[in-house]
């Protein structure tokens, strides 16, 4: 396929093709699986596919005649211009051939067992000088996502995402060039965390970068929760030799509120609705 990665295809070395999550999401796969650890699979859209798409609605002479309109001393039009740049990308229609392999590629997955699947599909930017930057969290992300329609209709979105207001101001910010970002989407099978809980593991400590640390939080539902800040988490804390001497590991442990819980909609289908503050 030439716009489809499988996730035991892709190696951290990939980041220009698929960006760094999906690089990060490939590296687990292709690693730890023959370990024991069980990494749900997937494929990456990879960024070819993005200019696939520009190119097929010519689209980059207006989208960059939008974007060269941005005041960019005070961005007092950002939320404008943002929203113009969106609606354009939401307009287009997916080559043929794009499509296809998508919908290949997710069959591949979705057939593989006989237990029905969900997916998440997220948005990987990537850009040449990525290990200077970091587009974490500009893009969206779409969970519970099920069928041939709606599957193409969040990674349609996903491109839409690339010009939220938050990332176009970040790429005026750090100099980059807004017709040489790309976007590579990720589609995996979810877990079913919304039964139980789910959570971050920072492989050190995020604060002071201790490296025989594990810092884990959790909440109770889907994680986005936990990603997105709006819950206070159960944390534990690790000391990492111990663990494999079986003594007691855990230094400390706080038990968060979890007021809130993400779970799976009943909705089946997804509708296009460009959201104003980005």
């Amino acid at each position: 396929m030439t716009f489809i990665k499988e996730f035991s295809e892709i190696r951290i070395t990939d980041i220009p093709k698929v960006g760094g999550k999906n690089a990060g999401l490939g590296e687990l796969f292709s690693q730890l699986t023959t370990k024991g650890i069980k990494v749900p699979p997937g494929f990456a859209v990879v960024s070819e596919g993005y200019f696939e798409f520009l190119n097929y609605n010519k689209f980059i002479p207006e989208l960059t005649s939008i974007l060269s309109q941005l005041n960019i001393k005070t961005f007092e039009n950002l939320s404008d211009i943002g929203s113009r740049a969106r609606q354009l990308i939401l307009s287009g229609k997916f080559p043929e051939p794009l499509k296809n392999e998508i919908l290949q590629a997710y069959s591949k997955l979705n057939t593989s067992s006989k237990n029905p699947k969900t997916f998440a599909v997220r948005s990987s930017a990537t850009a040449e000088d990525l290990p200077n930057a970091s587009f974490a969290g500009q893009q969206e992300t779409f969970l519970n996502v099920s069928g041939e329609d709606n599957l193409i209709k969040a990674c349609h979105r996903s491109y839409a995402s690339l010009f939220t207001d938050r990332a176009i101001k970040y790429r005026v910010d750090n100099g980059f060039e807004h017709m040489k970002v790309a976007l590579s989407i990720g589609v995996q099978v979810m877990v079913r965390s919304d039964l139980a809980s789910s959570g971050v593991m920072f492989t050190l400590d995020p604060d002071s970068g201790f490296q025989n640390t594990v810092l884990i939080s959790g909440a109770w539902g889907l994680g986005e929760n936990v990603v997105q800040g709006t819950v206070n988490t159960d944390e534990f804390l690790v000391f990492k030799p111990f663990i494999k001497k079986v003594k007691q590991a855990i230094i400390s442990h706080k038990l968060g509120s979890k007021l809130k819980t993400m779970v799976y909609a009943k909705r089946t289908s997804m509708k296009f609705k460009d959201r104003k503050k980005q």
